[in-house]
């Protein structure tokens, strides 16, 4: 698997995925959504009303992820 310097998916604690670079964000037909900014918060906890954006929602509701596990707990990737 080869890694790309310029797109980077990061987990906010408790909120959105941000999404940075030149990545397709497409719906369920595989036509692409639209997209102003290079980065880009996809929603996480299930009730934006912008989906698959964030609007802020998981904040209301007291949206909370799981903690992370330390590395040492994490089997190794099998792709």
């Amino acid at each position: 698997m080869t890694h790309d310097p310029d797109i980077e998916i990061v987990a906010c604690p408790d909120g959105p995925l941000l999404v940075r670079g030149d990545v397709r964000i497409t719906n369920p037909d595989g036509e692409d959504l639209p997209r102003r900014r290079r980065t880009v918060a996809l929603c996480r906890c299930g009730k934006s009303m912008l989906k698959p954006y964030c609007d802020g929602t998981h904040k209301i509701i007291g949206f909370r992820t799981e903690p992370e596990l330390p590395a040492s707990d994490v089997a190794a990737d099998p792709v």
